[in-house]
């Protein structure tokens, strides 16, 4: 049976490289950073999450090869049964104070954050307004949860006022928006959006 299965993928596999959508994997021989080295050569890394420039600081690779030294590499469970440390007590502790908040939980991807807040926090009485362009994840999690659905066009803000009128008999009313739409580098106006 694998071999009649191996035989259609391997046909399908083709049909996708004659139809020129063949996406092969860039090596990345470097750390990420601005520029990167791919097949023996520097290119500028426009398709990265680091805009800041931290994967590589060299502040941020030596605090963690201290974290390392003192924690060891992964933990031996999820935080909610024996998996939450110290340093993650002191680095939501850490961030609630920079931020101004009560209080900080940290997730480890942005995919499980999105996938759990939505559903926590709104119900079939709420609306979430969502810009047509955020992150996949964010979509998910909005899917995820019983609110109802609303999406307004990418960095629209009329589109925007009009999808709050039409949610306005919504308990609560929330929109979400990526910061930067890292598919297209645009910015989220975000003063717009809050007023």
């Amino acid at each position: 049976m694998f071999d009649s299965m191996r035989s259609e993928l391997t046909k399908q596999l083709q049909e996708i490289r004659d139809a020129g959508l063949w996406k092969p994997e860039r090596v990345i021989g470097s750390a990420q950073g601005a520029k990167v080295a791919v097949l023996e050569r520097d290119a500028l890394n426009l398709c990265a999450n680091n805009y800041l420039g931290l994967a590589d600081d060299p502040r941020v690779v030596a605090a963690a090869h201290e974290a390392l030294d003192r924690w060891g590499y992964g933990l031996a469970s999820v935080r909610f049964i024996c998996g939450t440390q110290e340093i993650h007590k002191e680095l939501e502790s850490g961030l609630s104070e920079f931020l101004g908040t009560e209080d900080t939980i940290l997730y480890s991807s942005c995919f499980d954050a999105n996938g759990g807040i939505f559903e926590a926090l709104f119900d079939e009485r709420d609306a979430i307004i969502s810009d047509a362009l955020n992150h996949a994840s964010i979509i998910d999690g909005i899917r995820l949860c019983k609110a109802r659905r609303f999406r307004y066009a990418n960095r629209d803000m009329a589109d925007l006022e009009a999808q709050l009128k039409e949610a306005s008999s919504a308990r609560y009313r929330i929109v979400v928006t990526d910061g930067v739409f890292s598919m297209d580098g645009y910015l989220a106006p975000l003063p717009d959006i809050c007023s």
